[in-house]
């Protein structure tokens, strides 16, 4: 299992390498809730901020996706501590970011609030 998720990394890390997501002719998909609506769901932006993490541009990757690149380096923690490694340092930090009610309402909150058309949460936007 860990060796799976090690080569579908990698092949990820190759792919975002090798192919530009803003480029035309990518092989990567477009959002399709994008496409269907017009607007921005919780993962759009997320291809292109990866490939720009790839590429060592934190803070373009920051503003393609904020709240997934925060889940992003949020993710191994969880982990860690769901599969037991529960140092005391991370508990307050863990009892928050495990709270489905805390997703609950930033989830919907992100959603609406990326779409809204005045600054700042235009920044939110991945344009």
């Amino acid at each position: 299992m860990l060796a799976s998720a090690a080569v579908a990394a990698g092949a990820g890390v190759w792919l975002l390498r090798t192919y530009d997501p803003n480029v035309a002719g990518n092989p990567f998909p477009p959002c399709m809730f994008r496409a269907f609506t017009g607007w921005f769901c919780i993962g759009c932006g997320l291809t292109r901020a990866m490939h720009a993490l790839v590429h060592g541009d934190l803070v373009r990757a920051f503003s393609m996706n904020p709240l997934g690149l925060l889940a992003l380096g949020l993710t191994p923690l969880m982990l860690a501590w769901s599969g037991g490694w529960q140092p005391r340092l991370l508990a307050p930090l863990m009892r928050w970011v495990l709270e489905p009610k805390l997703w609950l309402a930033v989830l919907p909150g992100y959603w609406i609030l990326r779409n809204l058309p005045w600054f700042p949460f235009t920044l939110l936007a991945p344009v």
